[in-house]
């Protein structure tokens, strides 16, 4: 008897120390994008917490070690409604109870109770930085242009052109969604008051078509999950110049966007449209000189004028959402808009001369006149897009995505040479245009499912084809010239399939997969006065692997390595080998059997938090580029032989290799509670070598070796104090450095910035007052000197200074509290050539 009362003892103590696991994944109730970092906690149903744990990348969570007992598990998430679960009962030792997908919901609403935490500047995962763009309060009423330079390896030059690591050339995403536009032209038609994040991805995986050797942008727009109608609109207006630059016309800067998104349980409706001007002023300073050594002289060009932009764009935009059931969601997106964008360079080329001999002081004539440059280049857009996600019961997702697009771009320049100071004078006036109707067809097919217990595979199949049409008419004194008057066409499709394999154990995140691409490309070119056109044909299979780790040392310290094959598809404008006249001292033309660069990157980084909110990180890389397209200045000739004394040939040619070692590094300092910095840099060392092999129908073949090395450095400093709960100030500084190109070098640049925000209304209301590109008429700012030569055939140096001390005021109302959901489609092909 007393021992079976010592069994019944025995078997009640092992019934209460049974251990099972409670397991579960979290994901946003919209587009189920997993919830990293979400918390689930387990309670005793007395409300005693037992225990707690984060989700992973992919968001699954396990509870371990649980006890024989009843409870019952919440989850939450940094601005999401939490979930709290039925009563779970663990009855036996090994016992798993799965709680499958929680969902959960953006917008919840306390009574009562205010939670207040300031979400991080940059967050960093194992293939991306995620950057708060509220946090760059000076971008407010501009575009995303001006979000993304006060990244720590993005930098705009005084061109207007956006690099990463040095690269111009890098892929933009839109909601996750592929874009095949030159990226500068995308961001800067879309607003960035309707960004919330930027996602940095330099090495990414083979899921991602390969294009882009600095990897890809992936730019998320403001979005919630709560159901009701969102309305907010944004106005902007610019104050007058302080600095004239002598223009003949002022700029002028305002704008206005608005969207309107109504939600219910299975409708999500968007409607959107913005209007934006944004002209900028300025002044061009040059000097040329060009070596006729047949003749033993050279011509001298010094010249000064303005150069100004008018920049305008409007578009409008449908989106419309349905989620019948948990399992199948239907998207719908229309856009259409125009962007106009004039560059006016009117130049007085004053004291133009030609000595002889070279060397001499002995003047052959002198000879001033006045050019009137208008360059205006337009771009019409009308595309849709038709998508369809459904999951199955096994938890793997289908996903389709179809988008065609059609876009017209073209536009006129005007080229005269005028008397001066008698600008009544006639010497010559060339008109050149152009009409670039472009069609571009997009198809994806992506599955992913979890065979493994270590991993997700996912799978996709994309197809993508453009047709690019040009037709280009020169004229010269009203007669057409038929030796610049041209008609071509490009013709490129792509198929391409991928397979990839993403987990997470232990301490360790992996992702490695490959990608095999097939591309045909034709190329045809004809001028005018020919019969027969010129066919250029190039195709490729080739495999692009990738693979990253990431590692977690402790809690706050995590190490990460990454490769990654890419590749950089040539544009029609940069293939087009008929010379076109951009200004008066320049022709500019491509090569008719361009290659693409293909780039190898690998990098290593290492990332660490810090108490009080600071964080530092660094990232070593190395980018190895074949076939790299330069744009490169060459002498210009008559169809005879003689060189043009006046003119310079732009020509962009596969020059050879190029290597990039580079270190990037940053920190988020808290001094105080109210006041932030967000510091960001990169260095690295450009090394290319090869040359330029260029034979032109001219019949003159050019063959210069290109040999240069340097070392580049860029900053990004964004300053930020708080003074009270609804009103901050913030400093932000955007450097880079002087850095040698293949044939010359450009100067630095730099802008300093300054915004004040405050909040009205109950924070619907708010009003943002923008100091930009400060000077005060003593830093030198927005200003930038660009210098080619061959000192044996040309020398030429132009100092560009472009509008400082801009000031600006942004206005944006919510009419009501409902998280934003809109998401909106844009341009996949036509951009890229605008």
């Amino acid at each position: 008897m007393k021992q079976t009362k010592l069994l019944v003892v025995f078997l009640f103590l092992i019934s209460n120390f049974a251990i099972g696991q409670i397991t579960g994944k979290i994901q946003d109730a919209d587009g189920g994008a997993p919830l990293e970092y979400a918390t689930a906690a387990l309670y005793k149903t007395n409300g005693e917490l037992v225990t707690g744990v984060i989700t992973d990348i992919e968001g699954r969570f396990k509870l371990e070690n649980v006890k024989t007992g009843n409870y019952y598990v919440e989850t939450s998430f940094m601005g999401y409604s939490s979930f709290k679960s039925e009563t779970l009962s663990v009855k036996k030792r090994g016992q798993s109870i799965d709680l499958g997908t929680i969902k959960l919901t953006l917008g919840s609403q306390l009574d009562e109770v205010m939670i207040k935490a300031e979400r991080s500047a940059v967050v960093h995962k194992i293939d991306r930085q995620v950057f708060d763009t509220k946090k760059f309060q000076n971008a407010e009423g501009g575009n995303a242009v001006d979000v993304i330079k006060n990244l720590p390896s993005v930098t705009v030059d005084g061109q207007g052109e956006v690099s990463v690591r040095g690269s111009k050339g890098f892929t933009v995403l839109v909601n996750g969604k592929p874009t095949q536009g030159d990226a500068a032209s995308i961001l800067a038609q879309l607003p960035a008051n309707a960004l919330e994040t930027v996602e940095l991805i330099t090495a990414p995986s083979a899921k991602y078509d390969p294009e882009g050797k600095g990897g890809i942008l992936n730019i998320k727009t403001k979005k919630g999950a709560t159901n009701g109608t969102f309305a907010q609109v944004n106005v902007r207006g610019g104050f007058p110049s302080i600095e004239p630059y002598n223009t003949k016309v002022p700029a002028e800067r305002y704008g206005i966007d608005a969207t309107v998104n109504k939600r219910t349980d299975k409708w999500n409706i968007s409607l959107g449209a913005s209007y934006q001007r944004n002209d900028k002023t300025g002044r061009r300073e040059g000097d040329m000189f060009i070596v006729n050594n047949a003749e033993d002289k050279t011509t001298f060009l010094p010249s000064d004028g303005e150069r100004s932009f008018d920049d305008i764009s409007y578009n409008g935009r449908f989106n419309v959402d349905f989620t019948p059931d948990e399992n199948n969601e239907f998207s719908v997106g229309f856009f259409a808009g125009k962007h106009t964008k004039e560059r006016l360079a009117d130049i007085v080329y004053y004291d133009n001369h030609a000595v002889s001999p070279k060397n001499s002081e002995n003047r052959l004539y002198t000879f001033e006149y006045y050019n009137h440059n208008l360059r205006i280049r337009k771009g019409d857009f009308a595309l849709g897009s038709f998508d369809y996600a459904h999951k199955f019961n096994n938890n793997s997702k289908l996903s389709t995505s179809f988008l065609y697009e059609y876009t017209f771009l073209g536009g006129p320049t005007v080229n005269d040479n005028l008397g001066h100071p008698d600008n009544s004078i006639v010497y010559q006036e060339e008109y050149n245009t152009n009409d670039n109707p472009l069609y571009g067809t997009r198809f994806n097919l992506d599955y992913a499912w979890k065979p493994f217990s270590f991993g997700t595979l996912e799978t996709g199949y994309q197809y993508r084809n453009i047709d690019h049409e040009g037709d280009f008419v020169y004229e010269r004194d009203g007669v057409l010239v038929p030796e610049f008057s041209s008609d071509i066409q490009l013709k490129r499709s792509i198929h391409s399939g991928y397979v990839q394999l993403t987990g997470k154990k232990n301490k360790w995140d992996y992702a490695a997969g490959a990608r095999v691409e097939s591309m045909d490309r034709e190329y045809t070119e004809s001028l005018k006065s020919e019969t027969t056109p010129n066919v250029y044909q190039y195709d490729f299979v080739k495999l692009f692997p990738s693979a990253s780790v990431q590692y977690e040392v402790n809690e706050k310290t995590n190490i990460k390595a990454a490769y990654s094959k890419r590749v950089e598809r040539t544009t029609t404008l940069k293939m087009n080998s008929f010379a076109e006249r951009e200004h008066s001292e320049v022709f500019e033309q491509g090569d008719n059997s361009l290659l693409p660069e293909f780039i190898d990157l690998v990098e290593l980084g290492i990332t660490k938090r810090i108490k009080g909110g600071n964080s530092v990180y660094a990232t070593a890389y190395f980018r190895h580029v074949d076939n790299v397209i330069n744009r490169v200045n060459t002498l210009a000739y008559e169809t005879n032989g003689a060189v043009i004394d006046s003119v310079i040939n732009r020509v962009y040619s596969n020059v050879g290799k190029s290597n990039s070692i580079g270190l990037e590094f940053g920190a988020t300092i808290k001094p105080t509670k109210n006041w932030t910095n967000v510091i960001g840099a990169n260095i690295y060392n450009y090394d290319i070598d090869g040359a330029l092999n260029f034979n032109h129908r001219d019949g003159i073949s050019r063959s210069y070796d290109i040999n240069s090395k340097s070392t580049i450095y860029s900053i990004n400093l964004n300053s930020t104090y708080s003074f009270w709960e609804n009103a901050s100030l913030q400093f932000t500084f955007n450097y880079l450095s002087d850095r040698v190109t293949a044939m010359g070098e450009d100067s630095r640049f730099y802008s300093p910035n300054l915004a004040f925000r405050k909040t009205f209304l109950d924070n619907r209301l708010t009003a943002t007052l923008q100091w930009q590109n400060i000077d005060m008429g003593m830093l030198k700012t927005n200003e930038q000197r660009i210098t080619t030569a061959r000192t044996d055939q040309f020398y030429t140096t132009t100092n560009y200074r472009y509008e400082v001390d801009m000031v600006s005021l942004n206005l944006s109302y919510t009419f009501n509290t409902v998280k934003n959901k809109s998401k909106f489609i844009d341009s996949e092909f036509g951009k890229k050539e605008f």
